[in-house]
């Protein structure tokens, strides 16, 4: 490791060696307005107000615990993917007859409603960056997260949200072709805002590695490969071109939502299709548990850059430093060091609901990543 660790050069640019994947437990100040929000006891401005004072805090307390990337915790935010999505146009919120499932749970049942076309126009999401990025100044870059064209599409085509989608869009060609413009615009706002750091978080490739999903999908008379070669199109479509000094990273996720999870299983199903056909710089993969399967699936990357999430957001045991070491020894029998990264294996509140940690957990948890990232690249 040590003859490895010479030849490795510090990152200036995402992703970095120690890394997060983007949102941070809601401090108890943000759940309070929310609340009071909710029951119009303050207006949209206050409550923006006490949003603004604690992503301020965030940053400092995320530069000071060494992250060279920032983001504004998706603080604002009550989904990691829903909210971006109803801030398109021709798209609003929508009651769901049924939540989320995950293992033993079930979430709030909300979703998306097509009204018209798709476009992303004046979408709320430039404002909130725009305020991350002048509060992170030069010190720190500004990371934007936002679900995966594939993600959205996975929405639109939800039970309860097909007939709606249809009657906009009879054609699926039309529809795709309008996902991926929407989102090309969106890539281009966000350069031109400042934005050199746009991270795409999914969970359909976390459920394409299920054997449980593969075979209710085949079952219903569907291709779950096929299914896969759809997404990486649509997803590499829509980021096709976009500027080379501008970061476009991955998360792939099997679900994350009160300590709890919804997909199982290695990425070798999916890895050649993933890895090989989606054409982002870096892919941020959940590895904490048995559930993700081994290193081997890394054969297939290209020339990505690879964060392995071996600390775990959703428990607040601290993990064993060697062993982290020694699975990221594990890793680099697949790629080497100097492609190599760490983090969490997702973020600690992907909904405002959060993860069963404390916020002094959650800390220590980012400060572990550090302290392992500096003992093994330098």
């Amino acid at each position: 490791m040590e003859n490895e660790r010479q030849r490795v050069l510090p990152r200036a640019v995402p992703p970095f060696r120690a890394d997060i994947v983007g949102s941070f437990l809601r401090p108890e100040a943000i759940k309070q307005a929310r609340l009071q929000r909710q029951n119009h006891e303050i207006s949209a401005e206050e409550l923006r107000a006490v949003e603004d004072a604690e992503i301020r805090k965030l940053i400092r307390k995320e530069k000071e615990a060494g992250l060279q990337g920032v983001t504004d915790g998706e603080f604002r935010r009550s989904w990691w993917h829903l909210d971006f999505m109803w801030g398109l146009n021709g798209v609003e919120k929508k009651a769901a007859e049924e939540g989320y499932r995950f293992h033993g749970l079930e979430t709030r049942g909300e979703t998306v409603r097509l009204t018209g076309k798709i476009k992303f126009q004046d979408h709320p999401f430039l404002k909130d960056f725009a305020f991350l990025k002048s509060e992170a100044g030069d010190s720190a870059v500004a990371r934007q997260t936002i679900p995966s064209p594939a993600q959205f599409w996975v929405e639109l085509m939800r039970a309860g949200n097909q007939e709606e989608t249809a009657s906009v869009y009879p054609n699926r060609d039309d529809l795709a072709q309008d996902v991926v413009n929407a989102y090309r615009d969106a890539v281009q706002a966000f350069y031109q805002a400042g934005c050199r750091n746009l991270q795409l978080d999914d969970c359909t490739w976390g459920m394409l590695v299920d054997p449980n999903y593969r075979n209710m999908v085949q079952k219903s008379g569907g291709d779950p490969d096929r299914e896969a070669e759809f997404y990486a199109e649509l997803d590499s479509q829509a980021i096709q071109g976009h500027p080379t000094d501008m970061a476009v990273n991955m998360h792939v996720c099997r679900g994350n939502y009160h300590s709890t999870w919804a997909g199982s299983g290695g990425y070798e199903p999916v890895a050649k299709t993933l890895f090989g056909k989606v054409g982002v710089d870096a892919f941020y993969l959940e590895y904490d548990s048995d559930r993700a399967g081994g290193f081997e699936p890394l054969r297939f990357m290209n020339n990505q850059m690879v964060v392995l999430g071996l600390i775990t957001s959703k428990q607040p045991e601290l993990e064993e430093k060697e062993q982290v070491k020694r699975r990221i020894q594990e890793a680099a029998a697949f790629l080497p060091y100097e492609r190599l990264c760490l983090s969490t294996q997702c973020g600690f509140a992907s909904t405002e609901e959060g993860n069963l940690l404390t916020e002094e957990d959650q800390w220590k948890k980012v400060r572990l990543v550090r302290e392992i990232a500096d003992e093994v690249w330098g």
